[in-house]
Order: structure tokens, then sequence, then C-alpha cells
């Protein structure tokens, strides 16, 4: 998630946990801490989040290199190279 969509969903998250907050305690100084911890919770939720999508493409990446074979092998015509003014079909 690009971080200033984050950053507004945040935003909006806050803005009404603290309205939410505000409307139960009738208290500012007890909305603003309470306000403050849920920011915390969520940058720490969103930096573990951060972190386990890495480490996930970091392993899936290793496995794919381990387990795709090179396509010279199976294919001999492959190794031949082009006629000149004709372009080898790309396979994904």
């Amino acid at each position: 998630m690009p971080l200033p969509r984050f950053l507004l969903g945040m935003l909006g998250v806050l803005v009404v946990f603290a309205a939410v907050t505000y409307g139960a305690t009738q208290s500012v100084w007890s909305t603003f801490i309470q306000t403050l911890l849920c920011a915390v919770l969520i940058q720490i939720g969103y930096f573990g989040a951060v972190l386990f999508m890495v480490w996930r493409s970091k392993d899936s990446k290793r496995d794919e290199a381990q387990r795709a074979p090179n396509p010279t092998d199976e294919n001999p015509a492959a190794k031949v190279p082009p006629l000149p003014g004709t372009q080898r079909p790309r396979h994904f």
C-alpha cells in the first residue's frame, strides 16, 4: 500500500476513533492519550505488515528461482538463433 493512501486512511481512522472516544469519555485529555496510543498501534501494525511482505517476497523469489527450469534446456530450438529480419515469439 502506498504511503499517502496509508496516511489518509490512518488519519480517517484516528478522527473517527477520537470522536467516539470523546463521546464516551467527555474528556479531551483522555481522548488525546487514547488516540495517540491508537496511532502508535496502527504504525506498529503497518511496519509489521511491510516486514512480512518483504520477508515473503524474498522467500517466493528464491523458491521460484530454484523451481524455474532453464527454457534452453527443454527446447533445443530455443538455442537456434532467429533468422535475420524475424523475431522470436515471447513466451511468458
